[in-house]
């Protein structure tokens, strides 16, 4: 093809551009949120969430690795003030109590869990110990007789 006839054509990345802003015009925004949760549940629903997990790890390492550690911190400091000037200073009051009661319902459960554990334990240890009083078994033949058995 020679110059002329490619005049006015445009890239596959211009297409994609303008038929994008087309769409966006046209249905808005939340068109885009919509079709894009549904990819997610799919993608989530075909590979798991340990798919999403791997990906989000090996995007931090590239991105620590491009921009180093600081750059976390800026970022989250940033974040932090947007939401402290939106939000309010006692949006993390509230947030940070609500944690602490998640937390110290953990803690209780997680207590009784082993509680109920021990006790399993404990109960099975003791069904398979002799009661006294009980006979026992004979030793097998070769070995010496425990105390009280005849030999």
């Amino acid at each position: 093809m020679s110059d002329k006839d490619n005049k006015g054509s445009m890239t596959v990345a211009e297409a994609g551009r303008k038929g994008g802003e087309t769409v966006r015009n046209e249905r808005g925004r939340e068109f885009y949120e919509t079709i894009g949760r549904k990819g997610g549940a799919t993608v989530k629903a075909e590979r798991g969430r340990s798919f999403y997990e791997e990906i989000g790890r090996k995007g931090g390492e590239t991105v620590k690795a491009e921009r180093g550690a600081k750059f976390y911190e800026e970022i989250g400091k940033k974040g932090g003030d947007r939401v402290k000037a939106t939000r309010g200073p006692n949006f993390y009051e509230e947030i940070g109590r609500k944690g602490g009661q998640k937390v110290k319902k953990l803690i209780e459960e997680g207590k009784r869990a082993a509680r109920a554990a021990m006790a399993a334990q404990e109960g099975a240890q003791a069904s398979s110990q002799p009661q006294e009083g009980a006979p026992q078994a004979p030793a097998p033949s070769g070995e010496p007789a425990g105390p009280g058995q005849n030999e």
